[in-house]
């Protein structure tokens, strides 16, 4: 037995010393290895969760009911368009009565409809633009050089 080792008392004191150096290091300086197993667990976690909600796909009839009010509003709104279009040019007259109707709408409830559009269309644009994958040919081209058996393979 060497000099530290009599000065430490034995195998077993230099491996608790050691211990608690790791342990005060990791105060410090946050082990990348438990991150990684952290991060994994959580996304294992997220996914599970995930395929728990889709585990009973039977949707009742209200579930069905709603996802059809869901998809109806752009559909009308663009059919209705062409319907004042086609209406303006069977009868100028009456739709030349309407849009005077129109007009009397005063100003702040306007306002409100654009509101109320613009969130409606916007929150699904913001909904699509957030769940879209990436499609970079920068990022596959990086991802295949990290990739170290990809490389391999190419190699013979």
């Amino acid at each position: 037995m060497g000099v530290i080792g009599k000065l430490i008392g034995g195998p077993g004191a230099v491996t608790a010393l050691g211990d608690a150096a790791k342990g005060v290091a990791e105060v410090f300086l946050p082990s990348a290895t438990r991150k990684m197993e952290l991060s994994a667990e959580a996304q294992m976690a997220a996914l599970r969760q995930l395929g728990e909600e889709y585990q009973h796909p039977a949707l009742s009839w209200f579930d069905r009911l709603v996802n059809g009010l869901n998809r109806l509003p752009r559909p009308l709104l663009a059919f209705g368009t062409l319907g004042l279009f086609i209406y303006a040019m069977i009868d100028p007259e009456a739709f030349a009565k309407r849009m005077v109707g129109l007009n009397a709408v005063p100003e702040p409830l306007w306002w409100l409809l654009g509101a109320i559009v613009a969130f409606y269309f916007g929150a699904r644009e913001t909904h699509y633009f957030r769940t879209r994958g990436v499609v970079s040919p920068f990022v596959a081209a990086t991802q295949a050089e990290d990739n170290a058996a990809l490389a391999d393979w190419r190699q013979g």
